[in-house]
């Protein structure tokens, strides 16, 4: 099950950037080509947003911060093809029925959630990754730069909708999981893998892919529930 950013291919180059390669960019130049004022007034403020993404990131990249930087990088390469997320399935499988229901959506969640990501929505998006040695992040914060696409960020994807879907059985590890989820997909950023909108975007899919996996998982019990039930009892 490929999962997180697709990075089992050859290391990547950290490549350069320019502006109009930005995901936010390339759509404000194809609203511009239509034309309108409504969508040129969209065109500006995507255009801002793409510049804003940037800034941001090297601004991360420019602050020393020694206290996080191995951290940033043990969790970052933690949650490497889901690595983590699926420990802590295991173990919740464990814990019994409850437990299994919960393992069992949240790893259906990354599934799904990683090929919406990594074999669609990436394949489309085209941005680069960061250029680390331009923006100058410190060499103790590299990871391994994957070989995929920069947008969305997989291992962001991934962290929420695993979060997101075991909160369903598991509240009490809700808001545990979905700080993890934060942490993972900031330490994207923190090691110069990706940019912020890159991990905003990603949350933002697997928190959804999250929840209409588990609609469907709950249905799924529910009618196979259901249909036991009317066997055992015969007409």
């Amino acid at each position: 099950m490929a999962t997180g950013d697709a990075d089992s291919g050859p290391q990547a180059d950290d490549s350069a950037i320019t502006e109009a390669e930005a995901v936010a960019d390339l759509l404000a130049d194809e609203l511009s080509r239509l034309g309108g004022p409504a969508r040129q007034r969209l065109a500006e403020v995507l255009r801002q947003l793409g510049a804003i993404d940037r800034a941001v990131y090297a601004a991360i990249a420019s602050v020393p911060a020694p206290a996080l930087d191995k951290a940033m990088r043990r969790l970052s390469n933690a949650a490497d093809h889901s690595a983590i997320w699926l420990a802590i399935a295991g173990g919740l499988a464990l814990t019994g029925p409850d437990g299994r229901r919960a393992a069992g959506r949240g790893v259906l969640a990354i599934a799904v959630t990683s090929a919406l990501v990594n074999v669609g929505v990436k394949s489309l998006s085209g941005r680069r990754r960061p250029d680390r040695a331009g923006a100058g992040v410190p060499g103790r914060r590299h990871v391994r730069m994957p070989s995929s696409t920069s947008f969305p960020s997989g291992h962001s994807a991934a962290a929420f909708a695993f979060a997101t879907a075991i909160s369903r059985d598991s509240p009490w590890l809700a808001v545990v999981l979905q700080f993890l989820a934060g942490s993972v997909a900031y330490s994207r950023v923190h090691t110069g893998v990706h940019y912020p909108g890159d991990t905003i975007a990603g949350a933002l899919i697997g928190a959804s892919a999250g929840q209409a996996v588990s609609s469907v998982f709950d249905r799924a019990l529910r009618a196979y529930g259901d249909d036991k039930a009317g066997r055992v009892i015969g007409p």
